[in-house]
């Protein structure tokens, strides 16, 4: 993994440190002294002739009193998602208007650890492919599909989109506790790229489809941001456009049609039990797979009220039929995990190389040091040999 010292010029590293050793009123010679380097040495790094290493970098900076982050700063990445979104919600909605920014703040977040790892941020995007005429269901249908055969899905289930979008896509997407009303938020801009926000107060299931959904405006209208509430109809084609896309992609027409011909075989009328088996095989809700079923005309329209009225569809009774299979939402955790997998990654590697400190990263990811603390823990950071083998040169 590269850093910033291999894409900034000795030179400018050089001029950065002696501007920094003069403003904190050291000579040369205290300030070679504290970092273990001979005079002529520092000379030799302040003018250029010579790149300072990493560790004689974060032990200058710790003697200027200054992070690493401080002392090699470049500008930041310009952007604004709150003018994308102003249009979409009313004057008075605080609670869209905070989502936004906590959108904003995260992706610029993860730019800035990027820019200070040296580590390019990849796009996988698929295509952009415009609404046409004509039956937009049927072109959701088609174009989830054809993403699926991209990415090597076939008619699989998805067992965990976040990461599929993250690692896959290059998709910045973010799991954050936001207001109820809010499902996600999606937003495009040239210099951030694709950036999701999942509400963490949803079970996973149903995080699971506001991300496909989210997924067919990446696909369709990507430059235009959305928000994604509850119980809001679809007003518009673009909106039938990604909520077919989204259930398209996670329960494949052809998929749903045959495991539910070898669930319900040799049965007369389609049971909770059908539909809890149905909902933990493709991983979304049992609201979801249940109207997937009645577009697809497999189930009567109206079933899911029907079932509503009639009781409903239980966690308790999801765990009587499934049994240890059920089990608690482990990726729960997602919610109560102050970053992604690849966010946690970047910040861990910022902190044990020095390059941020404990709490700028707390600031810069809106998090407690507890919450810090605790990502940190998993994910073996101390340096020690038995963390893992070295990477090839």
């Amino acid at each position: 993994m590269t850093s910033l010292l291999d894409t900034m010029p000795p030179t400018e590293v050089g001029e950065r440190l002696r501007e920094a050793r003069e403003n904190a009123k050291f000579t040369q010679a205290e300030a070679a002294e504290a970092a273990d380097l001979s005079r002529t040495t520092l000379i030799s790094i302040e003018q250029g002739q010579r790149k300072v290493r990493i560790d004689e970098l974060r032990r200058l900076a710790n003697f200027y009193k200054l992070s690493i982050n401080e002392l090699m700063r470049q500008e930041a990445v310009q952007a604004n998602l709150t003018p994308k979104f102003r249009k979409l919600f009313q004057q008075e909605d605080d609670a869209v208007e905070m989502a936004v920014k906590k959108l904003e703040s995260l992706a610029k977040a993860e730019t800035e650890l990027e820019r200070l790892l040296g580590i390019q941020h990849f796009r996988n995007y698929p295509p952009e492919r415009p609404i046409l005429p004509g039956d937009v269901r049927a072109q959701a249908e088609q174009d989830a599909l054809d993403l699926r055969q991209r990415l090597g899905l076939g008619l699989s289930p998805i067992s965990d989109i976040v990461t599929l979008l993250e690692l896959e896509l290059g998709v910045r997407i973010y799991i954050r506790r936001i207001d109820g009303g809010i499902s996600g938020l999606f937003a495009y801009d040239e210099a951030l790229g694709a950036c999701i926000l999942l509400n963490g107060n949803h079970p996973r299931d149903r995080r699971a489809q506001t991300a496909a959904h989210e997924l067919g405006h990446l696909v369709s209208t990507r430059r235009e941001p959305e928000v994604l509430e509850e119980g809001v109809t679809e007003n518009s084609r673009e909106e039938r456009y990604a909520n077919t896309f989204g259930r398209a992609f996670m329960t494949p027409a052809r998929a749903v049609m045959q495991k539910f011909r070898e669930i319900t075989v040799g049965s007369e009328k389609l049971t909770r039990r059908h539909v809890i088996v149905l909902a933990h095989f493709f991983g979304v809700s049992r609201e979801a797979i249940l109207r997937r079923l009645e577009e697809l005309k497999l189930a009567k329209s109206g079933t899911w009220d029907w079932f509503q009225a009639n009781g409903g569809i239980s966690d308790q009774q999801a765990i009587q039929v499934l049994g240890d299979l059920s089990g608690p939402d482990l990726h729960k955790v997602d919610a109560d995990r102050p970053t992604t997998l690849r966010l946690g990654l970047l910040a861990g590697e910022a902190w044990r190389r020095g390059i941020l400190s404990e709490g700028q990263l707390a600031r810069m990811l809106h998090l407690d040091r507890v919450e810090l603390r605790r990502m940190f823990d998993g994910l073996e950071i101390e340096g020690s040999e038995a963390d893992g083998a070295l990477l090839p040169d």
